[in-house]
């Protein structure tokens, strides 16, 4: 009788691993090397323009390409994540991206850059691909301080890579930089070949059907559209916090050199350390009291920062910076570890519309943040930034109105 049932025990085993404390390490590594692709190019604009014949007013379209495919990737292909053995999917998105980067080291002209710098963004999505893998390999308990751990990892993915690409641009010249991440990628690729247990969704749905899904899911699942609004204008006020404070920064009164405004940027490497906090916070209970604090800390941290450019203080511009990444990072980890409590065979589907929502706020707060600055100033940046916040704030006090039913 107990044999009968030992190829099922197997096949269960083998669909849901168990995360260890190297996996997830490993994991959060993978995502911090991974997503630092999507940010190298954005210090390195003056460099590479010239080089590849991209005249100065569409030398942008290299960050912008990169950014859009990556936008493209959350759609069509991290819901793959539910259907596709994770492994296999993850590792071929990153020997995309590896093909991709040797492409850019190599550009002759601008056509090849920008195909290339498309393809890595959309195969870079492939972060978004390990965070629900690593959700799905834990249990209940412990899940928030799991998706924490591996966030944090592609936290500093995301906050190193500007100050490591200029570093390594004075060394090598900008190709040398992503030569550097293309042997990265070999790295990372061979490690989750080795270490990186296979997780079967088990399920056969075609991909026509798994991308219709994503309207219903959307439709039909208001703690992400809940979610997602307080993500959206959160990430709003990161990037327009930090497209407008090298400009402010570079002028009067501070005149910082480009090597102090990438110092400056290291300071919100701390907001690496708020993932794991929150993924423990959320495991007990506080993620609807910890929304809350998080979004008045937002608008808190850009009052903070109104206050600095008023009193030429850096110290207040710093302490805002950080306040601003613990909080947004927070906030994120929070709408993950909900989100993972709904059913897991959408969880790939989840994470990708959610990040893709705040992608959205992301872009919003970066396009606005240079006319806004052109026209108001830093005073501007300062009222639009407390403005999104406050927009939250006032929605998630409908979390405690009578017969609300969504709450996390």
């Amino acid at each position: 009788m107990s044999s009968s049932h030992a190829p099922d025990a197997a096949h269960h085993h083998a669909a849901h691993p168990k995360i260890t404390p190297a996996t997830t390490f490993l994991m959060a590594f993978a995502c911090g090397a991974i997503a630092a692709n999507l940010y190298y190019a954005q210090p390195l604009i003056a460099l590479i323009g010239p080089d590849v014949g991209l005249s100065p007013h569409v030398a942008s379209l290299i960050v912008t390409l990169t950014q859009l495919g990556y936008g493209a990737g959350l759609v069509l292909l991290v819901p793959l994540g539910d259907v596709v053995e994770n492994k296999r999917l993850i590792i071929s998105a990153i020997a995309v991206t590896t093909v991709a980067l040797i492409l850019i080291t190599l550009a002759p002209n601008s056509a090849l850059f920008l195909i290339a710098a498309l393809c890595i963004g959309v195969a870079s999505s492939a972060v978004q691909m390990l965070v629900p893998m690593a959700a799905s390999m834990t249990d209940e308990a412990t899940r928030g301080r799991t998706v924490g751990n591996v966030m944090s990892g592609l936290m500093v993915g995301i906050l190193f890579a500007r100050p490591l690409a200029g570093i390594l641009a004075d060394i090598a010249g900008w190709r040398g930089v992503f030569a550097f991440s293309a042997a990265m990628m070999v790295v990372v690729a061979t490690l989750l070949s080795l270490y990186l247990p296979r997780r079967h969704p088990g399920q056969g749905q075609s991909y026509g059907k798994l991308l219709a899904s994503l309207w219903t899911i959307m439709r039909d699942t208001p703690l992400l559209r809940r979610r997602g609004f307080y993500q959206v204008a959160l990430f709003a006020d990161f990037s327009l916090f930090w497209t407008a404070a090298p400009l402010e920064l570079a002028g009067a009164p501070f005149h910082m050199s480009q090597t102090q405004i990438a110092l400056f940027a290291l300071a919100g490497a701390a907001g690496a350390l708020a993932a794991p906090i929150a993924g423990r916070l959320a495991d007990r209970g506080f993620v609807t009291i910890g929304t809350g604090i998080v979004i008045l800390g937002t608008i808190a941290a850009f009052a903070l920062a109104g206050l600095g450019g008023a009193t030429a203080s850096l110290m207040s511009m710093v302490v805002a910076a950080i306040i601003l990444d613990l909080f947004v990072q927070s906030n994120t980890v929070f709408g993950q570890r909900v989100l993972y409590t709904l059913s897991h065979t959408i969880r790939s589907r989840l994470n990708g519309l959610y990040i893709a929502m705040f992608f959205v706020g992301g872009a919003i707060g970066s396009a606005i943040a240079s006319p806004v600055y052109e026209s108001y100033g830093w005073p501007g940046i300062v009222a639009a930034g407390i403005a999104f916040p406050a927009v939250a704030f006032l929605y998630y006090l409908t979390e405690f109105l009578p017969g609300n039913r969504v709450r996390a």
